[in-house]
């Protein structure tokens, strides 16, 4: 197993390890699924002409493609989830095909709009069009009046517990586009993308749950040209409207800031980060169209072990 793919599980594992409530996930127990696997050969599957994808649903799984999957307990399961993702221009849809599981005896069903991981929410608290409790659906509170629930952005969670063996469900997963995608977790290391928020007062971040380099092509603000890079502490001396690239941690409100981007540019600017988890987000005053476009790749091992440059050890490698 390569260092940097021990990386990507370690961070993962690490942050589904939930909150220590109930009725979230303990993930310690799962570290043998190797979650990030399901993000591999899978991920670019061609369903155009096929029948629709079929499979079992495991106590801890990753969904990266449309298709019918049922869970089925063989024995009492606790603490169970899927992360769903879908490409950046997507929205995910859940819906309900079948349910057995008994409300009454503990068992519950619930969906998440976005990840939420030991204790950290993405997209943030701040982010989210909707207050944190407006993101669960609870099917043991709405049943089948909500047969089908929409996530706002690529990705959402399903929560279960079924303690009953043979109890269990059947959900169908799709996928719509979205137009204007704002909040998206990337499926791959590398690749390349467009966040444009058009004069809408929100803040708009793209995560890439890897270290990458990042080089940015080009910046359009609503207002002076140029470049300042600044000091985080200092950000953006309340220009309302920037880009910020963050590190370390999965909720965008929590995260490391590492360079603030303040004036419209056309590029190439680049970063090397190191984070576990980088995040390139957008804060827009609504006044303007700003747009940002970058691409990214997974840095190689030996990049992580021999870093150069201006390099911020304590927090993470990060080199301009």
């Amino acid at each position: 197993m390569s260092p940097s793919f021990k990386l990507q599980c370690h961070f993962i594992l690490i942050l589904m390890a939930l909150r220590g409530e109930s009725r979230y996930l303990e993930l310690r127990e799962a570290a043998d699924h190797d979650p990030l696997r399901f993000l591999g050969a899978n991920l670019k599957r061609e369903l155009a002409g096929e029948p629709l994808y079929r499979r079992a649903l495991r106590c801890l799984d990753m969904l990266s493609l449309p298709g019918q999957f049922t869970f089925t307990a063989d024995r009492p399961q606790l603490h169970c989830a899927a992360f769903l993702i879908g490409e950046p221009e997507e929205f995910v849809t859940i819906h309900y095909d079948l349910v057995s599981i008994d409300c009454q005896g503990g068992d519950f069903l619930k969906v998440f709009d976005g990840w939420i991981l030991k204790g950290e929410k993405f997209p943030s608290s701040q982010d989210h069009p909707l207050p944190t409790t407006e993101r669960y659906i609870d099917f043991c509170d709405s049943g089948l009046s909500r047969r089908s629930i929409r996530s706002s952005q690529n990705v959402a969670m399903i929560f279960f517990r079924v303690h009953q063996p043979g109890n269990g469900f059947t959900v169908t997963i799709k996928t719509d586009p979205n137009l204007f995608p704002c909040n998206v977790i990337s499926q791959t290391p590398n690749g390349r993308f467009t966040l444009v928020v058009p004069h809408l007062h929100r803040n708009c971040s793209f995560s890439i749950i890897y270290p990458v380099v990042i080089k940015i092509s080009d910046l359009t603000l609503g207002h002076l040209h140029g470049l300042q890079s600044k000091n985080p502490s200092a950000g953006c001396g309340g220009i309302g409207d920037f880009v910020e690239l963050l590190g370390t941690g999965l909720d965008p409100s929590k995260m490391m800031p590492l360079a603030d981007l303040c004036y419209s540019f056309h590029g190439p600017a680049q970063m090397k980060i190191g984070c576990d988890n980088t995040v390139v987000r957008m804060v827009s005053s609504g006044k303007h169209v700003n747009r940002v476009t970058f691409e990214y790749r997974q840095l190689e091992p030996y990049e992580l072990e021999n870093p150069n440059g201006n390099s911020i050890q304590e927090i993470c490698l990060s080199t301009l």
